[in-house]
């Protein structure tokens, strides 16, 4: 009886000496594909959000250079139109009117040139999104009241933080892109107030107008614009969030809250 117990016993320690390495290098081949995976997913997050940001940086470009040529053709153009036809209308014969056309023409020339220094510092929207975010919103606001068609209110909130972050401060910025160009194109509105406040923790945009509205809970997934899929997209890819608050016939509202730095 003895010796079966101890038989059995060298048996178990054998099979146990046996199967302990094959259990561990199976532990080790598992953890290691486990490892390698999420070393992939971890890659392909970072190809996919360092992806997002450029297309969102020639986004803010193209959107750029949009409002520039609008800006010539429509502001530019006019003025230095006008200038000339000034100018080309002056009769030295009437020296007294004469000098009020040329006069007339200098103010005129000096409205391109200040309209130009605008369209430069347009034009450097990266270097501003590097001196602050707040600031480029300031450009971006000049543009929109350039039309005469909004009075916008701009409040920013509380003190920004000492430190940027350019990749956050780009999402923020075409949203708000993305946030005008619907008010723009479709809300009708005659008012929009854009408040950026930081808390500390989080930065948080918002965008509301006296447009139309819509009854956002009833916009199904499928009915919602890229505009709308975009924001929501962009603010996730940097663990943000945005909200949407609506009513037809009042207005509209868009939260964006993004963690930062």
């Amino acid at each position: 009886m003895v010796k079966n117990n101890v038989g059995e016993l060298i048996l178990i320690a054998t099979l146990i000496f046996i199967l302990a390495p094959v259990f561990i290098l199976l532990y080790v081949l598992v953890y290691n594909r486990r490892k390698i995976k999420h070393m992939e997913e971890k890659e392909q997050m970072k190809l996919t959000f360092d992806a997002e940001i450029v297309k969102t940086q020639l986004e803010v470009q193209e959107q750029t250079m949009q409002n520039i040529g609008a800006d010539l053709h429509d502001n530019i153009g006019q003025l230095l139109s006008l200038s000339s036809l000034t100018l080309s209308s002056i009769q030295l014969d009437d020296l007294e009117k004469a000098q009020q056309k040329i006069n007339a023409a200098i103010d005129l020339t000096g409205r391109s040139i200040k309209e130009m220094r605008l369209l430069g510092k347009l034009l450097q929207g990266d270097q501003l999104l590097g001196v602050g975010l707040s600031e480029a919103i300031y450009h971006e606001i000049n543009w929109i009241e350039k039309s005469g068609k909004y009075q916008v209110n701009y409040v920013p909130e509380g003190e920004m933080p000492p430190s940027h972050n350019l990749d956050k401060d780009l999402i923020i910025f075409r949203i708000l892109q993305e946030v005008t160009n619907n008010i723009i194109k479709h809300s009708f509105a005659t008012g929009i107030n854009i408040k950026l406040a930081y808390t500390g923790e989080n930065m948080e945009l918002h965008v509301d107008d006296n447009g139309v509205g819509f009854n956002a809970d009833k916009l199904a997934e499928a009915q919602m614009g890229m505009g709308l899929k975009n924001m929501r997209k962009r603010a996730g890819i940097v663990g943000g969030e945005v909200f949407i608050k609506s009513q037809e016939n009042e207005g509209t509202c868009i939260s964006v809250i993004i963690p930062y730095p």
